[in-house]
């Protein structure tokens, strides 16, 4: 399968989104930008559609995937006995990145939703995903247009890099603003459950879920036999070839302990780098949202620098901090050294 690389200069950008709307009516599958990261979208009605989307990354059938609506009549569409809560929350959140698990509707194929009987929803705040939606005139599922289990893409390059030949098309478009995948959060349990933080924080959520509670799965490894009700709760995730251990303690301690260390690199904050030996460093503590924005595009240098073994140096579990903490952990495999 040929991959088109749809431009989206001036002169190219409506007929790329034309096109890229046509080939999603025809049952085909597209990476498209949002500002979380990139989206590998096809429609939420057509099960051959979505069976692309599980063939082409290589996920497993019980991940549930995120389906991406561009107004508030689609959301009703997907979603059935939507709660007072959802709304209060779309108003405040949506266009952005905050996902919604809701009843399903009956439209929505099973395999989006893995057998389950809700559906995750939320409206992309970009442009060119909004009016590929509208175009399309489907609501979109999409997970991350990566190979299942690898860090995730924030630029059109990683994902030619992981699916090239394997999908559609690929909308060309600049890094994602965000950096990590949208918060997630389950409307359906009593009380509301956090299933996955992203740049729409715990903190933020509970002034209008004051008794939300963050679900064991955010930082603890899912139970045997324990279903996914959102993606990103599996065992291994957002993984480079590198092994990866996620390290806790202060800028010395942390330092000390790589530098004592061969043939490995440190992933490091820039209050960090000055007494560090080998590093990359991927933003600052003082600006919490740089470490999400740059998180998977320094995974994706381990790899491409052919390095054996990567220590990171952890973020707090607060603010949008506790969405870096998750995706490094399950990178981590759940290796952590606490100094």
């Amino acid at each position: 399968m040929e991959t088109l690389e749809l431009l989206l200069d001036k002169s190219n950008k409506e007929n790329s989104i034309n096109k890229a709307a046509e080939i999603l009516k025809n049952g085909g599958v597209v990476a498209m930008p949002t500002e979380t990261v990139y989206g590998l979208a096809a429609s939420a009605y057509d099960n051959d559609a979505i069976t692309k989307i599980f063939t082409a990354k290589g996920r497993p059938q019980d991940n549930p995937l995120i389906v991406h609506v561009c107004n508030m009549q689609m959301l009703g569409e997907v979603a059935e006995n939507i709660p007072p809560e959802a709304f209060g929350l779309a108003e405040k959140f949506w266009p952005g990145p905050l996902t919604l698990v809701l009843k399903k509707g009956p439209k929505i194929c099973n395999n989006v939703s893995a057998g389950l009987n809700t559906v995750a929803v939320r409206m992309p705040n970009n442009d060119i995903a909004l009016e590929l939606i509208n175009k399309s005139g489907l609501p979109l599922a999409a997970p991350s247009a990566n190979l299942s289990g690898r860090p995730s893409p924030t630029k059109a390059e990683h994902v030619i890099a992981d699916l090239n030949g394997k999908i559609n098309a690929v909308l060309m478009s600049d890094s994602s603003a965000v950096g990590v995948e949208s918060t997630v959060v389950s409307l359906c349990t009593n009380p509301p459950r956090l299933l996955r933080p992203g740049a729409v924080t715990k903190e933020q959520l509970e002034e209008f879920l004051p008794d939300l509670v963050v679900d064991n799965a955010v930082l603890n490894e899912l139970k045997e036999g324990e279903k996914a009700a959102s993606p990103g709760m599996k065992y291994k995730h957002y993984a480079p070839k590198t092994e990866v251990t996620l390290v806790e303690g202060s800028s010395q301690d942390f330092a000390k302990f790589v530098n004592s260390k061969t043939d490995c690199v440190a992933v490091c904050f820039l209050e960090d780098a000055g007494i560090l030996t080998e590093k990359i460093v991927y933003g600052s503590t003082r600006n919490e949202a740089t470490l999400a924005k740059n998180l998977f595009e320094c995974l994706r240098q381990l790899d491409n620098k052919g390095y054996k073994k990567a220590y990171v140096h952890a973020p707090t579990k607060n603010g949008i901090g506790l969405a870096v903490y998750n995706r490094l952990i399950r990178a981590a495999a759940f290796k952590v050294v606490k100094l």
